[in-house]
This record gives C-alpha cells, structure tokens and sequence, in this order.
C-alpha cells in the first residue's frame, strides 16, 4: 500500500516555507562587480493573534546573509518606529512584508540583483495571490499604483532603497508604508520590475478580474520550428498567461514556394474571420519574400512585426553582416542572392521599395525589437518615423533551469569529471555562426579532461577536429534539451550576427554561463560578467577567454549562479508580457490602468511551482537520415551554401505537381 500523494500547498510552492525549495546554485557572496550585497532590513508587523511562523521562515530561508528581519508588534512603537527603520544607516533597502504574507523561494537575491544591475530605487516582483488555491499572480501598475486588481497593494512584492523613501509622507501615522504613495512618488525610470514571484499573499476574497484581454493573431510564415519559430510561440503562450485571446496561424506549408508567394488567401480569410485586436507576426520570410501580407493586414487593424531578424529591413537577407546596401538600397549586387533566403538578383531592389513602402504608410506596422542592439538596427534600416519599441522574449523558465550536474551527466552517459564545454544551434556549421572561430578556440583547449558537446545540426563531426566529442544532434523536446545544458560547464558561440541569441539564454537558465563575443544582439543575451563574458572580435581573444574559463572552475560557477538569478527575472514569460503590456498601453489597445494580472497557470513556469508547465517538443525539424546527410554535404562541397536559381524553380515546380497530383 502506498501513501496518497500530498495536495499542493495553497500557494502553489512546493515544500515552502519549511522544507527545501527547488535546487539551484547558491548565491554568490558579492555582487557580481566585487561590491557586497545591499543589507535588507525586512519589517513585518505582527497583529493580535497573528502567527508569523510561516511568515519568518520564508524570509530564514532566503540564502540571503545580510538581512534582519524584525517581528514588529503592530502599532506598539507607532510612527517613530517606521522613521527609526528609514534612518537606519546599517541598512541599505527595506522591505515591509504582512504577518501571513511569506516571501518567494530566492526573492531577496533577485530583487537585489536587479537594483544593483539597474540603480533603481525600488524594484517590484510578481505577487501570488491564494487562497484554498492560487488565485492570480499580479504586479503593480505600469502608470504607477492605479487601480487595483481588488487586493490591496501592501508594497510586499517591492524591495525599497532605503535612500528612496526619506519622505515623511510615506509613512502612515502608525508607522505603516503607504505603498502606493512611496511606489506613485517615484520618477518611472526609478521603478524596475522583475517577472518571477516575490511575495505570495493571502487573500480572503477572489481578487477583481482584470479588464477582458486582446484577441491577438500570432502569425508565421511556416509554423513554429525553428529558433525565430520557437521565439514566436513562446511570446504567444506569454501573452496567453497574461488573459490575452491567442490563435496561432501560418501563412504557408510551402518553404519551396516562397520566392514566389506573395499572397495567402486561406491566412489571410482566417484572420478577417477571427476579427483579432491584434496581429503579432514574426519569421515570415519561410513563406514569401516580401512583407505585402502585413500591408493587407495593417490596414485592416493594428499589427506588429516581431524582429527575430532583419529580413523585414532589407531586400532579401537576415542579416546584413557587413553589407551596407540595406541602409542605402538593397540592388542587384547583393552578394549572397542564392544564400537563405533567396531572391533573384534582379527582383532584390524591387523587393527592397516594396517593403519600405509596407513600413512607411501611414497604417504600417511597429516593430518589435528583441534587444537594444535589434532596436538601433531598426532605427537605422527602417523609413524615418517607422514606430520601433524593444521587448523582451519568453523563455520556459521552469523548464530550463538548473539540476543535479552530477546526476544529468550520469543519466545522459557523460564523463563526471571532465570540463564539458556546450555548443548550441539549430546549424551549428551555419554560415552566421563563425564556425572557423569556434573550432580554433575549441581545439586550442583540446586536451584530456576537457570535452564538447554540440547540440543541432553537424553533418561532419570530423570538421570540428576535437577529442572527446559528444554530438546528440538536434534535440525537439525542451525538456531533455535542458539536460543537456545542465550538465555542461561552460557554453560558448562564435556568433557574429544575432538579433538577440536564444542559446546564451537558454544555457544561462541552467546555470550554465557563456563565452561570445561583444556584438549584435549578444550584449544583450549575455551581461558581461554577469551572466557570461564577452570578448572583442579579434583574432585570439575567444581562444583565450576559453582557456581561462576552462581553467577557472570558480568564475564558472560565480558566472552560472548569477545568470540563473538575473535571467529568470528578465526572460521569463511574464517579464515578456509585461515588456508587451506597456506596448499595448501606450498604443491604446489596452485602457484600463488596472495591475496587469496573470493566471495561475503562470506560476507553474518557475522551478519551485509545486505543479511545474512541462516543457514543449517538437521545436526543430527531425534529424535528416544518413543518405540525405551525405547528399546534402556533397552538394555543398560542389555549391558551398547556396541554392541557385535553377535549382529553386525545379524544386517550386516539383512541390506544385505534387499538390496537383490527386
């Protein structure tokens, strides 16, 4: 006989506040600039009757030295009580947390970090709002306290610089904080905001329900494989966790007909019938060349295009690299016509008219920006007054995070104590990955006790030339990806061009810091010295970063542990429907000034949710078979990369008799 298994806790955190929270890397002991870590003074007033035991084991727990918390009897010592806190120069931040309130598993550290990295002066989280069951989660206003969700706002999902609230006014007559005042009195460049939880509250009623969300369209070229693909479902099951409306479509089941597709009645007869808020469309470019699609649509109604690459800028490709025709006019001397995606030399500046036109008009497009490097790049590529705004992208947080290295290394048939250094694409040998650089660095570092492992596609192993090699090929399911993040050391790309790099992310969520270089969108998935380092684009300068790194097992673990904390706070699904929200906002298609509010499935996307989201799968293409892999290495030895133009017509005219073959 076996014993029934537990009900999850009302609040939805498993074992907490008594037993162990999710296993993670420990916080470091500085800041990752050297400096200490702010001292915390947490307050909790205590009424008659109250039993603060939960409450003070949640801030115990926190893995969080430099902290006092102090169980204050409510209305004992009154308003000098609360002046005497803000004086207190042995403090640097206070929290005012409710008897019966508790903190999150790790709040304190993430709040902190966040401060530090950002100067704010107050820094909010995610509150959880339960009762018998998890009601909401929640966070203050983005147009400051606002109206509420229904509970009040107590300021015990806020870390306050002490600095901050020297304003007498914020303290209520018995010594209280008055939140929303403290919170409403700060410029909005003072405010930050993380998107995992910090507090989780109590209520005694349900919790108003937000005003009714978008109906949204998420649009694809060709569906969601892939890393653009992958990066636009997750903003829709974001969005979808914040009470917005979303259906997903592609324009197309046909990559063979893109050079020539420019119109998809059946998508488009789709859209018109679901009469959505909003289109949110990204990765086009697998279904037609041109951005004649988002003309039609945003003049029928608001839409957006999500940058996952440049193509919507240039006349054909996704990444200029060095290539200045695209701020001066993409023409016929493109040097790479035949290179993904192709287009024709002769119909590239046609093309190049065409989409600025989409961008300029008057009922045009916003862009959407995943980083700031994307952002300026868009600034300078679109027609001036193209309305341009940067987001942050959703990533599976509970899904990547970090575990047992030693155990994953065991269960995945790794060697325990080597130093295992991961690369990561979905092409790891494609042309925008500076694979020449990478396979210097890693040979320069080859030697026993140091190994590779390389996730995604590598038709020929050998032309990495390292020992000790492991290659798994292409994983589909996040979930056994993860696993194989975790139990690396170190993970490192030669990348050159990338809106933003989902891999650095992905890995840093894992624990697991990375090796890059300082350019595109990588300074923004790698903070230097926070969650990885980067290096100039010099020769040398990545082998040399490695073999440090291989060489210091300290910084990798300093490095790991600080990318898990400050990328959970800003990549998580709700950290990008937050970033969305304020869009939404100021572009009007969202009213209310109610706290944006999300439902309880968002708690499940955290690694101490008792009842964690599982991870997706099917996220990139099955492994080719062998005869395909040998053809396809044979045709680059002939045609390098290339596809011309020869060959796309036969293959679109090949794909368009299968269709009429009944």
């Amino acid at each position: 006989m076996t014993d029934a298994p537990a009900s999850p806790p009302a609040h939805g955190v498993a074992g907490w506040p008594f037993g162990a929270a999710a296993p993670g890397a420990s916080r470091p002991a500085t800041l990752p600039d050297g400096r200490p870590w702010p001292r915390i003074r947490v307050v909790t007033w205590v009424g008659a009757g109250a039993d603060p035991r939960e409450t003070a084991a949640s801030v115990l727990h926190q893995d969080y030295p430099e902290l006092r918390h102090d169980l204050v009897p409510s209305r004992a010592l009154g308003r000098a009580y609360g002046e005497a806190v803000l004086a207190d120069p042995a403090c640097d931040a206070v929290l005012w947390l409710g008897a019966g309130d508790l903190l999150a598993p790790g709040a304190l550290a993430a709040l902190a970090l966040e401060a530090a990295l950002t100067g704010a002066a107050a820094v909010a989280g995610l509150r959880v709002l339960f009762a018998d069951t998890v009601l909401a989660l929640d966070i203050p206003g983005l147009a400051g306290a606002g109206a509420q969700s229904g509970v009040p706002f107590t300021g015990g999902e806020v870390l306050w610089m002490r600095d901050a609230l020297r304003r007498p006014a914020i303290l209520d007559a018995d010594g209280h904080l008055d939140a929303p005042a403290a919170w409403s009195a700060l410029p909005a460049s003072a405010r930050g905001r993380i998107g995992r939880p910090v507090l989780l509250q109590r209520v005694s009623g349900v919790p108003a329900a937000r005003v009714e969300g978008l109906s949204i369209v998420s649009l694809t070229g060709t569906g969601t494989q892939g890393g653009a693909g992958v990066a636009q479902r997750r903003l829709a099951d974001a969005l979808a966790l914040a009470g917005h409306r979303v259906t997903s479509l592609a324009l197309s089941d046909r990559p063979e007909a893109a050079e020539w597709t420019d119109g998809f009645p059946q998508a488009e007869a789709a859209i018109e019938a679901a009469r959505p808020d909003l289109v949110l469309a990204g990765n086009l470019h697998g279904a037609t060349r041109s951005l004649d699609v988002v003309g039609r649509l945003a003049r029928r109604g608001p839409t957006a295009l999500v940058l996952h690459d440049l193509f919507p800028l240039t006349g054909r490709c996704c990444h200029p690299r060095d290539c200045t025709r695209a701020a001066t006019g993409c023409d016929a001397t493109c040097p790479g016509p035949d290179e993904y995606p192709e287009l024709a030399p002769g119909r590239i500046a046609g093309m190049h008219a065409r989409k600025r036109a989409v961008l300029a008009a008057p009922s045009g497009p916003w862009l959407l920006a995943n980083s700031d490097w994307t952002l300026a790049r868009a600034q300078e590529l679109a027609p001036s007054g193209t309305p341009a705004t940067k987001i942050r992208l959703a990533f599976p947080t509970a899904t990547f995070r970090p575990g047992d290295r030693a155990e994953l290394r065991r269960r995945l048939g790794l060697p325990d104590g080597d130093v295992l250094i991961l690369i990561s694409a979905v092409i790891i040998d494609g042309p925008d990955k500076g694979f020449s650089d990478l396979r210097a660095a890693l040979r320069a570092v080859a030697r026993p006790g140091v190994g590779v492992v390389a996730i995604g596609r590598l038709d020929d192993p050998a032309r990495l030339g390292v020992p000790n090699l492991f290659a798994p090929g292409l994983i589909a399911d996040e979930e056994i990806l993860a696993a194989w993040y975790g139990a690396c050391d170190l993970h490192v790309t030669a990348s050159r061009h990338e809106t933003l790099g989902q891999t650095p992310i992905e890995a840093g969520l894992c624990g697991v810091p990375t090796l890059a270089y300082r350019t595109s969108g990588l300074t923004s998935a790698v903070i230097d010295g926070v969650s990885g380092r980067l290096v100039p684009m010099k020769p040398g300068a990545l082998a040399q970063a490695l073999a440090q790194l291989v060489d210091d097992a300290g910084a990798r673990a300093r490095l790991g542990a600080f990318a898990r904390i400050a990328l959970e706070s800003r990549h998580s699904p709700a950290a990008a429907a937050l970033s969305l929200d304020a869009i939404f906002r100021a572009r009007g298609l969202l009213t209310d000034t109610a706290r944006p509010v999300f439902a309880p499935a968002m708690l499940g996307h955290f690694p101490f949710a008792a009842e964690r989201q599982p991870g997706a799968a099917g996220t990139v293409p099955a492994p080719s078979r062998p005869l395909v892999r040998r053809l396809r290495r044979a045709k680059q030895m002939v045609l390098g990369r290339r596809m011309p133009l020869f060959v796309r017509r036969c293959l679109y005219l090949a794909g368009t008799l299968r269709r009429s073959v009944p």
